[in-house]
């Protein structure tokens, strides 16, 4: 018999290699849409160029507000992209295996972007 897979919805951040090229993308299933990226399940910008290590997430309570999220760091500049990751994940290491929805749960009102560091 299956379990049930609790959806929660996410954004997350893909990368090969330190502060190389990025994706960002949202799924409701983070560990198995990773597992995806990873083997190539699907063509595409990942797979294209070997995006294979997590390198950043946050779950959201509804779908909504994860694409909300996806939107606004898909027009972030590249420099609030790393600070993000680098806040959660200095060494740029695959965070597949340990992926925590409790610990990465944010609240709505949280969806402005940071303003960028001084100098």
């Amino acid at each position: 018999m299956f379990e049930r897979v609790e959806k929660l919805p996410a954004v997350y951040i893909m990368a090969k290699l330190h502060r190389g090229t990025m994706y960002v993308g949202v799924t409701s299933n983070l560990w198995s849409r990773v597992w995806d990226h990873k083997n190539k399940r699907y063509d595409g910008f990942t797979a294209d160029r070997d995006l294979d290590k997590l390198v950043w997430y946050a779950h959201f309570h509804s779908m909504e507000d994860a694409i909300a999220r996806e939107k606004w760091l898909k027009r972030w500049h590249r420099a609030w992209k790393f600070r993000i990751i680098e806040e959660m994940n200095p060494e740029w290491l695959d965070l597949h295996d340990e992926i925590d929805a409790v610990a990465t749960l944010v609240e709505t009102k949280v969806l402005a972007p940071p303003r960028p560091s001084p100098g």
